[in-house]
């Protein structure tokens, strides 16, 4: 297993020279932001942003995110373009020594929160879904979620919805599928690594269709190209906003099927009506088994990329919510520490049946 960390950038407040002093960090993962979606990453644009990380001793060899352009998803006339693009850039990704490429294929949104700065006893503050919060919202009169509302201007976001309109999930699998086999060659070809991340969360959102949600999904994504260039991000958080998935189960059948390449850890605390909140990294501060977690990769022996994924804001820290520094390093060593005990078991045991 490989530790990472998520940096944006020279923009991002949070400092290469601090994130080395992380233990046991194996590298960044990072992206080229200046290039509008659906064009073409520069191969000098990949060369720099390589040079500035590796400069501080870490490694660059994921990239998160490639985003797809949204006629990709609709399944417009100009997808053959931009998917051609989408295969050049991952050709200078690969001339750049870049081996995964996280990327998702959810309708117009990532992520989505109803707070970026819910406050719990601690006094810390995390990011949190309120499925009420979203039900009250009209899309045709503009959406205001924190976190993505200035995406888009309002006229180009209704816009954009009432193209959605006519796209159900089956159409949207279709969609995915042409996207697929124009990139997976072509990935393949650069030995390159494709690393989808799930829908977050994994429901649909103002009727917008999400179709990477649980195994079933998961299991229907691979079948598409079974080849190790078509590949996972498995992301514990935002499968196990769904109380319905079993994050255990699902890293023990794909992780032990070489399909997943890029593993996000995260805890969150599950409501029974599905709401929930981000907590810290621990088992027993949210709803996941974070020990179970790791030692099923373990067991399946993934030597894939990891990274602490969303944190809460603690001890004052200011900046991008979810992705300070302080927080995710406790989430890195608390999981290097879970890989290190296991592994330390594992070999008493040899030692000492």
């Amino acid at each position: 297993m490989k530790m990472t960390f998520r940096w944006y950038g020279d923009a991002d407040p949070v400092r290469l020279d601090y994130i080395r002093q992380i233990p046991g960090l194996h590298g960044i993962v990072s992206a080229v932001y200046a290039v509008p979606v659906g064009e073409v990453w520069p191969l000098e644009q990949i060369q720099a942003l390589k040079a500035r990380i590796t400069a501080h001793g870490l490694a660059f060899e994921v990239i998160e995110s490639v985003p797809v352009h949204e006629d990709i998803k609709l399944g417009k006339p100009t997808r053959d373009r931009l998917i051609a693009h989408y295969a050049e850039t991952l050709g200078n990704l690969a001339a750049c020594g870049l081996k995964v490429v996280c990327y998702n294929f959810m309708p117009v949104f990532d992520w989505t929160r109803t707070t970026l700065d819910l406050r719990l006893p601690d006094g810390s503050t995390t990011l949190g879904f309120d499925q009420a919060a979203v039900d009250r919202i009209d899309p045709a009169a503009g959406i205001r979620l924190p976190g993505w509302d200035a995406s888009y201007p309002p006229e180009a976001l209704r816009a954009l919805l009432a193209e959605y309109a006519g796209i159900d999930e089956e159409t949207l699998w279709g969609n995915l599928e042409y996207f697929l086999k124009g990139v997976i060659p072509a990935a393949q070809a650069a030995g390159i690594r494709m690393a989808m991340h799930p829908d977050d969360p994994p429901r649909p959102i103002f009727g917008l269709p999400r179709i990477v949600k649980n195994r079933e999904d998961l299991n229907r994504l691979l079948g598409i190209i079974d080849a190790p260039a078509n590949g996972l991000t498995l992301c514990s958080g935002s499968l196990g906003a769904d109380r319905g998935n079993d994050s255990v189960a699902l890293v023990r059948e794909f992780a032990g099927r070489g399909r997943i390449h890029f593993a996000h850890m995260r805890n969150v605390k599950v409501s029974a009506n599905g709401d929930f909140f981000e907590t810290g990294h621990r088992s027993q501060d949210g709803s996941l088994d974070m020990g179970a977690i790791m030692a099923a990769y373990h067991e399946a022996n993934f030597e894939g990329y990891m990274r602490p994924d969303h944190g809460r804001m603690i001890w004052g820290e200011t900046g991008k919510p979810g992705y300070g520094l302080y927080d995710r390093a406790l989430g890195a060593v608390y999981l290097n520490g879970l890989w290190e005990g296991i592994s330390t078991a594992n070999r008493s045991q040899e030692l000492f049946p």
